[in-house]
């Protein structure tokens, strides 16, 4: 069975859509994917064995320059190759416009979301067959329930399998990761915890390693590097860099961001902090996962930017109940669980 996924960003979403392909390929046995993902996501689905061929797609870099030649060379390239094959299920796992107007291009019958579930409700008429899903769960659910409705096997309970296990004979049991970028100003722990939980992790005998994907985020680093022999400034490094250095790691926190998502994926003892944003529907799921919120008046708020107008302690507000030795004490019941299960 040939089934073509179109799930193109963002990275949270897409290792999100990883546990429904293991679902699947243990419910049918031959089934095989090909995945239209964005191109800066294109490592990700190819880490999964159901996966045969990934279709990268540059709709972000192309909406910047929608009719230059090189677009629409690309768009062509892009367009053979989405309708090379016919599909026994074309299945848009993101239920964006975006996203319908590809299924639509592609050659197969289309699942989707119906018009009560999916994020943009128009989609769900462009799609042959519809599916009710609750919104008022975990988007991993969300999608493991769309997957079974669409290719007609009993939804699996339990713990998701995101199907991309690395090989752990490498790992150094005194390196930590802090994925301290994200995206919204709200998401951001406040740059003193982040230096005074490396000041404890150091003394406790941890190297800390701090990756930056701008310029931004290397000069925070860079911030938090200096005058401490244990903490490193990372360069820049791409998706199958970042996976080799959290699965070679003894453990990670993490704001919420995409990287965070995918150290659960890879098993790795991980606290996700959470303010302005809300766990019980997009937080880290997977072994050795927690997820700390704010427990603060206004929180989760939802808000990109602090709108908090009270004197507080720190900015974003919310975070003054989210502690660095709080974080540390949980950090280390994980890391010492994963220990013990070896």
């Amino acid at each position: 069975m040939r089934v073509l996924i179109i799930k193109t960003s963002s990275l949270g979403d897409v290792v999100h859509t990883l546990p429904a392909l293991s679902d699947a390929q243990k419910a049918i046995p031959d089934i095989e994917f090909d995945w239209v993902v964005e191109e800066a996501f294109a490592a990700i689905p190819a880490w999964h064995s159901a996966v045969n061929e990934v279709i990268p797609v540059a709709l972000r870099r192309w909406r910047k320059a929608l009719f230059a030649s090189a677009t629409r060379r690309q768009w062509r390239t892009f367009k053979q190759r989405l309708q090379a094959k016919q599909y026994d299920l074309v299945i848009d796992a993101q239920g964006l416009l975006k996203s319908a107007w590809l299924t639509a291009k592609a050659h197969g019958p289309s699942h989707g979301y119906d018009r009560q579930s999916a994020r943009e409700g128009l989609v769900a008429s462009t799609y042959q067959v519809s599916h009710r899903v609750a919104r008022e769960q975990h988007a991993i659910d969300r999608v493991r329930s769309l997957f079974a409705a669409a290719l007609g096997y009993p939804l699996p309970a339990g713990r998701p399998d995101y199907g991309i296990a690395r090989d752990s004979a490498n790992i150094d049991e005194t390196q930590l990761v802090f994925l301290h970028g994200t995206t919204w100003p709200s998401k951001h722990w406040p740059e003193e915890y982040w230096r005074r939980l490396a000041t404890i992790a150091a003394g406790a005998g941890y190297r800390i390693v701090l990756p930056s994907g701008n310029a931004e985020e290397r000069e925070r680093a860079q911030r938090l590097a200096d005058n401490n022999e244990m903490i490193q400034a990372a360069a820049t490094m791409d998706l199958e860099g970042m996976a080799e250095l959290l699965a070679s790691s003894a453990g990670a926190v993490a704001v919420d961001t995409g990287l965070g998502h995918l150290a659960a994926a890879l098993a790795l003892p991980t606290v996700s902090l959470y303010g302005s944003t809300d766990p019980s529907l997009t937080g880290t799921r997977g072994q050795y996962q927690a997820q700390l919120a704010a427990e603060f008046e206004c929180a989760p708020c939802l808000q990109r930017q602090c709108r908090y107008n009270k004197p507080a302690a720190v900015s974003p507000a919310c975070y003054q109940s989210l502690q660095p030795q709080q974080v540390w004490d949980k950090l280390q019941q994980l890391v010492q669980e994963k220990e013990g299960n070896k």
